[in-house]
This record gives C-alpha cells, sequence and structure tokens, in this order.
C-alpha cells in the first residue's frame, strides 16, 4: 500500500472519555484500522510513549526522545514514521492519530499533510455537559499538568477553544449530564460542524474543570461490547464489503476528506468563518460590527468587561491609532489575547494583492466600505445569560465619537496608546 493509499483521521480534544470512545468506535467499524497514540504525560522522564493497537488490543510500543525539552516537537518527528511504516506495510486502511489530551489538531494535521500522507478528517471528541466548565478554566495547562513544553503558557480555555473551533466534525457523547443549553452552546460555538453521535462516553474531568454533577456515569471496559458497537461494527465490516455498503455517521465522517488550506483561512483573523446571529435554550450569540474605529484607551478601559461578558469571544477589530493594523481578538477563560494579524487589505499598494491569497480578498470584498475599505470591527460574544443590550452598549461607547471621527487620521495618531503594553510594541 502506497502512502495516498492510508488515509489518516486526527482525533482529539480535552475530553479525553469522550476522544477515547470515538477513537474505539472507529476501531470497531473500520476493519484494518489501527490507533497511534503518543502519551506525553511521560515527559517528565525525558520520553514520549508511543502505543500502536488495534481492535483488539495493543500490538506494539515504544519510546522517543524529546526534542528540545519540547513533547509535542517529539511528537511531530516520530508519527510521521510510524504513518509511514503502516503504509508500506500495506495492511492499514486507516490510521487513527488520537492526540494526548492539550495537543492542538491542527499543527498535526499541517505536519501529516506535508509529508505526502492524506488527511482524510480531522475530529474533536466532545462531552457537552463539559463544553462551558472547559471554556470557563482559566487555569494554566501546566497547573493541571498538560503543558506540552516547559514554555507551554496555553491555558485550558484557550486550548480548548481552538481544538474545538478548527475541527470540520465534533464527535459528540451522548452524556446524561448534559441538557438542551449545553446542546445549543456547542451547536453556536461551531455552527458549521459536522456532528455526529458516538453513544455513551463517561464522563472525565483531566483538566481539573469543575464536573457538571456529583453524578456520573459507571466505568466502562475500555471494549465495551455493547448492541451500538456490534451494530457499528457490523456496518463497518458492511463498508469493507463494498463501495455500496452503508457506513455509520462516524466512519463516514472519518472518509469524508479535509482542506488543510480552507481549515486554516477559517481560523485566520482576517477571513475566519465566525458563528452567526443565535439565541436558543438560554445561549445567545451577539455578533457585533462598527464601521468606526475603536478609541484606543476607552476599548482599553472597558477590556475586563468585555472579556467577561460572554464564555467565548473572537473577531477582528482596529484602533484609531493604528489604522493599518488588522488586530485579533480572542477571549475564553475570562483571559483575552489581543495581537497584530498583519495589515488590513486597504493599507496594500494594488500590486501586493496579487500576494493575498484568494480567500483573503473574497473576505475583505464582502466587508468593504467605500471610506474605509475593509477595515471593520467584527466580533462575536457567545454565551449563557449574555446580555445583549448592555454588551452593544459598551461596544458603541468604546467607538470613536461624532467629533472624534470628525478630527481625523493626524488627530487620531496622537490618542494615547494603551494596546503598545498587548502588542510590545
Amino acid at each position: 500500500m502506497s502512502a495516498d493509499e492510508l488515509s489518516v483521521v486526527i482525533v482529539g480534544g480535552l475530553h479525553a472519555d469522550a476522544r477515547r470512545a470515538a477513537v474505539e468506535r472507529l476501531l470497531a467499524e473500520a476493519p484494518g484500522s489501527v490507533a497511534l497514540h503518543h502519551d506525553l504525560s511521560t515527559a517528565v522522564g525525558g520520553t514520549v510513549r508511543r502505543t500502536v493497537r488495534d481492535r483488539t488490543g495493543v500490538t506494539d510500543t515504544g519510546e522517543t526522545p524529546l526534542v528540545n525539552d519540547c513533547a509535542c516537537c517529539a511528537l511531530r518527528e516520530d508519527l510521521v514514521p510510524e504513518l509511514e511504516r503502516l503504509a508500506a506495510g500495506g495492511l492499514t486502511r486507516l490510521a487513527v492519530v488520537e492526540l494526548w489530551d492539550s495537543v492542538e489538531p491542527k499543527a498535526m494535521a499541517e505536519v501529516v499533510a506535508a509529508s505526502g500522507l492524506t488527511v482524510s478528517s480531522v475530529i474533536t471528541a466532545v462531552d457537552p455537559a463539559l463544553v462551558l466548565p472547559y471554556l470557563a478554566n482559566g487555569d494554566d495547562l501546566a497547573e493541571r499538568g498538560l503543558a506540552a513544553a516547559a514554555t507551554d503558557q496555553r491555558t485550558v480555555a484557550d486550548t480548548f477553544a481552538r481544538q474545538l473551533e478548527y475541527a470540520p466534525v465534533l464527535a459528540v457523547a451522548d452524556s446524561p449530564e448534559a441538557d438542551d443549553e449545553d446542546r445549543a452552546l456547542l451547536a453556536q460555538l461551531h455552527p458549521t460542524a459536522r456532528r455526529v453521535p458516538i453513544g455513551s462516553g463517561h464522563p472525565g474531568n483531566p483538566a481539573g474543570a469543575p464536573a457538571p454533577s456529583a453524578q456520573s456515569a459507571p466505568e466502562a471496559p475500555a471494549r465495551e461490547t455493547t448492541p451500538a458497537v456490534d451494530a457499528a461494527t457490523d456496518a463497518g465490516a458492511g463498508a469493507a464489503a463494498g463501495p455500496e455498503a452503508p457506513r455509520s455517521p462516524l466512519l463516514e465522517a472519518a472518509f469524508a476528506g479535509f482542506d488543510i488550506e480552507a481549515a486554516a483561512a477559517a481560523q485566520h483573523p482576517a477571513c475566519a468563518l465566525l458563528p452567526v446571529e443565535a439565541d436558543e435554550c438560554g445561549v445567545a450569540t451577539l455578533v457585533w460590527h462598527g464601521r468606526r474605529p475603536f478609541h484606543p484607551e476607552r476599548l482599553y478601559a472597558a477590556l475586563e468587561d468585555l472579556t467577561c461578558a460572554a464564555a467565548r469571544s473572537r473577531g477582528r477589530f482596529w484602533l484609531a491609532d493604528r489604522p493599518d493594523t488588522l488586530l485579533h481578538w480572542d477571549a475564553a477563560g475570562g483571559a483575552l489575547c489581543v495581537e497584530a494579524a498583519g495589515p488590513w487589505l486597504a493599507s496594500l499598494p494594488d500590486a501586493a494583492w496579487e500576494l493575498v491569497p484568494p480567500v483573503r480578498r473574497a473576505a475583505a470584498a464582502l466587508d468593504w466600505h467605500p471610506e474605509h475599505g475593509d477595515r471593520c470591527q467584527h466580533l462575536v460574544f457567545t454565551s449563557p445569560a449574555l446580555d445583549r443590550d448592555g454588551l452593544t452598549r459598551l461596544l458603541d461607547y468604546c467607538l470613536l465619537t461624532d467629533a472624534e471621527y470628525a478630527a481625523g487620521r493626524e488627530a487620531w495618531s496622537r490618542l494615547p496608546r494603551p494596546f503598545d503594553t498587548f502588542l510590545e510594541v
């Protein structure tokens, strides 16, 4: 079997029990499939432990040393050779890469694709009852034993948000603790995702998030045999028998195909596929637009209130004192990250537009304004009990007033620059 005949599906997520349930189901449904997992918790001893298993159990184990004191770097170095070995063996049609808790799928998908292997899907496994607790968890990964390197400064909340929003497929556990609000929150955070059920997944709490309920499902053996699994196995065997045989939703999603460039573009601040307005089961999403720039001092003073107003907020914005810089807003777990994401296209000379990816030009065209070009405020806030009116009033208050706007760019350039501390200018 050549590398282009091996399909690689990446399954990740901080909800470890849901992730394991999704992987076990794929192994049961796809005959001849294997799962690779690199356990980064062993990095304290200087190595990362690799496990390869199929539906019957572990078939191979090994260790790889850290690279530059980084467990995630070791994973990158070891993963592709293992996948190439499986492809050369000719016996594996589907390789399921089960990522360790805090490993983000974007980096791994790009590493696998760059090697010439086929990434057939990226799936994040989710327990709906744990979505809000994890989004609200501002703890550093290092505090929870989940850091991938000594320099890893990510938090539980921002890591979970990126895992959730990158994947086009969400494998959703049937959690007895989840209610309609939990499911509405998940749907609004990633409305374009394909959500496929994976049956029962016993809830876990590896990141130290507060448990949604004092009751939890009983512990089940890793290779649980249930009617659902039996049916899935039959469906998987049928899938192997011929192209016309039906596949389960999860197995179908695993072979659906994955576009690396489109996935990256969907996360880029300039052309991100942000959620739309919604209001259901006590969860709301506010999409706020503005055509004037923010007054930097007023916005800076409002940051704490804006960051804490929603479980998740993201988008792009512009400040009056730096009108040519596209700024990225990314908040979860009560913490905000503001980063410069390059220039607005309107600030570039015409000749430079040829160097800009088509998807970026298309996104700019959708926001184009006769005076400001693609400069705009586009922020999205999603949360239970969202105060839409209060949030809108606060955001509007942070924009330039009529008089400030009329003063023009020269006057704007003399405004205070409190965001220099964020942007390290």
